[in-house]
């Protein structure tokens, strides 16, 4: 189940000073290295141990793996020699390549590596056996710290390995990348783009090469120019053509880097170039412009400095864009967060993000095609007030975010299908409902619904108030999530579910009337035939007068109402303290029941005696009682069964709780009002 958010205000981009430990022990890095020197013992690292747990989940290791640290692998082990760079990066036997690819880009940007990579780490005096890597996880930086036993067979590593026999900077890194996602199988497939965003915080958005805007070589080298993490990839056709190698040398289904754009003088004409990297750091492009051909012989030596270009098999070759657009499908690039860009760099993002909870029965509506739930799912109100410069829209990117799921792959768990839609704001505050949905289509909408770890998509959109609906493809999908909005320029951002608020009536003094309707005429009877003289009747009395009066009442097909519902009644109604109600007290209930009655057969569209969950959100505010997704996400697991649906006796449970509650909180100061949103759901 996912976790409820209490507050779901716009938060600002995390900043990577404040990284959270994560180790079981409460203790941070230099705290277990210190302990370990102090006892002369290397670092185990129990959270992670050495073992086939840490590996796979889902079968045992093909061959007999054996954990060693890089001293028992070579005699003069580096963390890092001679600088961290993308060639450090060479694939082993685990189908992770789209995470090398990531690697390799986040090599090009030095603030961002030493971030992920604290470089003040070695293998010399002050060796403990323990290393530690920042890593961005929704909004939210962490240092996972490893002790350096590495899968090995025969004496090499299995995995990821630098070109250097004796550099183990990337070999780790992998290593806590896997123990971040619970195994290394965890990370066998993925996009290059989910690992560039937990390297940098950035948000990505993919292209497809084939339908790609005519400025696309503008658009990388200013992407490029900015920092940013560029991947390509080819696709394949079936399952059988993954990692298959095409005549000039690529790869299928294989993630690649982009290092570099370049325009190079050949022939008296100017030639566009693009600089791709293989994370397998061999297998290279063979047509033109790659490292042996012809063309090279027609460019000056001093251009091809300038390049960096060596014919030496090493994975990185330079191809023509042209070819690049033929050959290449997609394109993923991670656009990178202020506090990840240096000072001097021209454009940087503003950027707000909303954390959520997609929650089965309450906010879990589904996409547009389910309208009955649809307008249940949480609300974001986005306000654009500022053009871009020079123009008349307002550019921002929205991307969509499911947590944790490549985590929970061990316990079944895939990448749900999501998405979102974007409206016109109505000039209203408050959750929309669902005759608003029915009759106004959407202004803008995620390209696709598509099981991926997150949906991006970038927007011109004239200034004005927006709704954007975050949801998953099918209704009753359980999620957490993670919003971010990229701007060119300052947007505002709001949950339109934010707020709490109670309208009750004035609460009825009847004053004795001289003649007694007929209904009140046979309440008395019944009190006369079980209380006797007093009038006053127990919650098993209660329970006795309420059901036989509701079974003489047309309309209702609910079940009969619970002792417990009686109880609370009394603990509602009981002026006294005597845990029995009077028959005054009963009327001035009988006057809220017959209201409540009348909701719940309003929401109870099919008649049948139970009420949709969803529906609930309308429910309560037509009997007072706004709430935000939080309480009704706590409402809903607390009263609603499987089938998501409310049947009468816990409908009025939940009532009764909420006024009671209301009680207190008209009653309580406002720094102390908090405490009753912790009870409401209890």
């Amino acid at each position: 189940m996912p976790y409820l958010y209490q507050d779901s205000k716009p938060r600002p981009a995390a900043q990577p000073g404040g990284a959270r430990g994560t180790h079981s022990s409460g203790k941070g890095y230099e705290q277990l290295k210190h302990e370990c020197l102090r006892r002369g013992v290397l670092f185990e690292d129990s959270d992670f141990p050495a073992c086939s747990s840490s590996l796979f989940f889902s079968e045992n290791p093909p061959i007999p793996f054996v954990w060693k640290r890089p001293g028992e692998i070579v005699k003069d082990p580096k963390f890092i020699l001679g600088g961290a760079t993308r060639t450090d990066i060479c694939q082993g036997d685990l189908g992770d390549c789209w995470l090398l690819a990531a690697i390799a880009s986040l090599t090009l940007n030095e603030k961002a590596l030493a971030r992920v990579v604290p470089l003040d780490q070695n293998f010399g005096p002050d060796y403990a056996g323990i290393f530690h890597f920042q890593f961005w996880q929704h909004n939210e930086w962490l240092d996972v710290v490893i002790d350096d036993r590495l899968p090995t067979f025969k004496g090499r590593l299995v995995f990821l390995h630098s070109a250097e026999l004796n550099e183990f900077w990337s070999a780790l890194l992998e290593k806590a990348y896997a123990k971040l996602n619970g195994s290394y199988e965890s990370l066998k497939g993925g996009s290059t783009i989910e690992a560039m965003e937990d390297f940098t915080g950035g948000i990505g958005e993919m292209y497809d090469v084939k339908a790609a805007p005519d400025n696309f070589y503008e658009i990388l080298e200013k992407a490029l120019k900015r920092c940013s993490m560029v991947g390509c990839s080819i696709d394949t056709s079936s399952a059988a053509e993954s990692e298959a190698r095409t005549p000039f040398g690529l790869v299928k289904g294989h993630a690649y880097s982009v290092t570099g754009v370049e325009e190079v003088s050949y022939r008296g004409r100017q030639v566009q170039l693009i600089r791709i990297r293989n994370p397998w750091g061999q297998v290279e492009w063979n047509g033109p412009w790659s490292d042996n051909s012809a063309e090279w012989r027609s460019v000056s030596p001093s251009e091809q400095r300038r390049l960096s270009q060596a014919a030496r098999d090493d994975g990185e070759f330079w191809m023509k864009f042209e070819d690049f657009k033929v050959h290449f499908d997609k394109v993923e690039i991670c656009n990178l967060t202020p506090d990840a860009l240096e000072d001097s760099t021209a454009h940087k993002w503003e950027v707000t993000i909303h954390q959520g909870s997609w929650v089965r029965g309450a906010t879990a509506g589904g996409c547009r095609n389910f309208l009955e739930t649809f307008w249940t799912n949480p609300q974001i109100k986005l306000h654009l007030a500022e053009k871009d410069d020079g123009q008349d829209d307002c550019t921002f990117i929205a991307a969509l975010m499911q947590k944790g799921r490549r985590k929970l792959k061990k316990l079944g768990a895939e990448m749900l299908t999501i998405g979102y839609s974007i409206y016109e704001s109505p000039g209203r505050d408050g959750h929309l409902g669902k005759d608003f949905f029915r009759y106004h289509p959407s202004k803008a909408r995620s390209k696709t619904y598509i099981n991926l770890r997150e949906v991006s998509h970038r927007f011109k959109l004239p200034p004005g108030d927006y709704i954007l609906i975050p949801t998953t493809f099918e209704p009753h999908q359980e999620a957490d999530f993670c919003l971010r909005i990229f701007s060119e320029k300052k947007a505002i951002t709001e949950d339109l579910d934010e707020n709490v608020a109670i309208d009750l009536p004035e609460p009825l003094h009847p004053t004795p009337s001289p003649q007694e309707t007929e209904e009140e005429k046979q309440f008395r009877a019944l009190f006369e035939q079980i209380s006797g003289k007093d009038m006053e009747i127990s919650a098993e009395e209660l329970e006795y007068v309420l059901n036989a009066v509701l079974k003489k009442t047309k309309n209702i097909k609910f079940k009969n109402l619970s002792l417990i519902s009686c109880r609370n009644i009394i603990s509602l109604m009981d002026t006294s303290g005597n845990g029995k109600l009077e028959f005054s007290e009963f009327k001035v209930f009988w006057e809220k029941m017959k209201k409540w009655i009348s909701i719940f057969l309003q929401f109870d569209f099919d008649k049948s005696g139970s009420m949709s969950s969803y529906e609930l959100r309308g429910a309560l505010k037509a009997a007072g009682y706004q709430l935000n997704n939080y309480l009704l996400q706590l409402i809903v697991l607390r009263y609603s069964d499987e089938q998501f649906q409310i049947e009468f006796d816990d409908f009025l449970n939940c009532l009764i709780r909420l006024e009671n509650a209301s009680r207190v909180f008209q009653a309580l100061s406002v720094e102390n009002k908090e405490f009753i949103n912790l009870n409401i759901g209890e």
